[in-house]
């Protein structure tokens, strides 16, 4: 018996990590820029972390929704605290798909109707309607393709607007900084304009926050920027630090019944007790602003390199686009210079995606190796 080959991996076998670097099975140190896909918020083996997940451990691991669990409420709490976002619930799950597919199961729902409003070059996930909204062709199976999406351009007001004038869209749902697609983000006035529109459709709009959420990109959402109001927010990936758990957050105008969702490891307490301690290091550490400062540094930096066509994405949710696909230089940057990037749906775009955690001093590294390889 062997793997089923779906992914085409790296020669690296990493077997222990702290704060932004990773080591391999020889000791070789890496950094890490990249997260593993965004997912490393507060860095690699965090000691709040380890500690509030090894204590939880050693009290209740798991049970199933079917009992309170107050991790749960404490959970509910401090996201609001540390979001902004209050007039909202909280329905918890284990991963972004998933939680991109109950947010269009419950708008669905809500509104009684099924077509979807996507974009061109998203990302959403695999499961059977977060993948219909994913512009990739590649990933839809048959079974999934009876869903209902159309497509549009971001930025695209008057084709969203002809769609939802038939009157059977149930949801609008967009990345406000797209991830695999490629880094692009649309004009405030686009997505007031989006909000606008849902709400005199009777649509909802779910806005995907499952990379560019928990403070990635200098907010606490990504959309925040464009001081809009969400009915659903999905979110997933730096939430639990790299243990799976994923969740919405539902607007209170949208009714809860029993049954109306449902999950198995959904919210468990050791998956509660990992999102805790990243938000309790967000805060205490001060990451947003560390996010902030880092990121006006490297756009400092960056201008010292001529080939970078473009900055794409904000905080650190980023991508250099240059004039050649960067397969060979992201190659070089992991194995000569110990670099692990990210890659994209543009074969140009390279992705950096650290922990929040992240200093000065390790991009640096960064433009020491881009310097070299340019």
């Amino acid at each position: 018996m062997s793997l089923f080959n779906v992914y085409p991996l790296f020669d690296v076998n990493l077997v222990k990590a702290k704060d932004v670097f990773v080591y391999d099975e020889s000791n070789t140190k890496y950094l890490d820029l990249y997260g593993g896909h965004a997912v490393m918020s507060i860095g690699h083996s965090h000691p709040t972390y380890v500690s509030n997940v090894s204590q939880q451990l050693q009290t209740i691991g798991f049970y199933s929704n079917s009992v309170q669990n107050h991790l749960q409420e404490k959970l509910v709490e401090k996201i609001h605290q540390l979001s902004g976002c209050t007039n909202y619930n909280l329905f918890l799950c284990n991963s972004g798909a998933e939680a991109n597919e109950n947010a269009l199961k419950l708008a669905s729902f809500h509104t009684n109707k099924k077509k979807v409003i996507a974009f061109k070059n998203s990302f959403h996930g695999r499961t059977s309607a977060a993948v219909v909204a994913t512009d990739n062709k590649k990933i839809i199976a048959p079974i999934n393709a009876q869903q209902d999406v159309d497509f549009f351009e971001l930025g695209d007001l008057n084709g969203v607007e002809s769609s939802l004038k038939g009157n059977d869209v149930c949801a609008v749902i967009i990345e406000c900084i797209q991830g695999v697609g490629g880094l692009d983000e649309s004009t405030t006035e686009f997505y007031q304009g989006l909000a606008a529109l849902t709400q005199k459709y009777g649509a909802l709009l779910i806005v995907d926050e499952v990379q560019s959420g928990f403070g990635r990109t200098g907010d606490f959402f990504a959309f925040q920027k464009h001081k809009i109001q969400p009915d659903i927010i999905s979110m997933a990936k730096g939430m639990g630090n790299g243990f799976p758990i994923g969740g919405i957050l539902i607007n209170e105008n949208i009714k809860a019944s029993y049954g109306l969702l449902g999950t198995t490891f959904g919210g468990n307490h050791l998956a509660c007790a990992a999102s805790l301690a990243v938000l309790e290091v967000l805060e205490q550490e001060e990451l947003l602003k560390n996010v902030q400062e880092v990121y006006s540094y490297f756009l400092k930096k960056i201008k010292g390199l001529t080939q970078v066509k473009q900055v794409k994405g904000r905080g650190l949710m980023l991508g250099l686009e240059f004039d050649f696909p960067i397969k060979e230089l992201r190659q070089n940057l992991i194995f000569k210079h110990q670099i692990f990037t990210g890659s994209a749906k543009n074969p140009n775009l390279l992705r950096i995606l650290p922990p929040l955690t992240i200093k000065k001093e390790h991009f640096n590294l960064l433009f020491e190796a881009l310097e070299k390889e340019l």
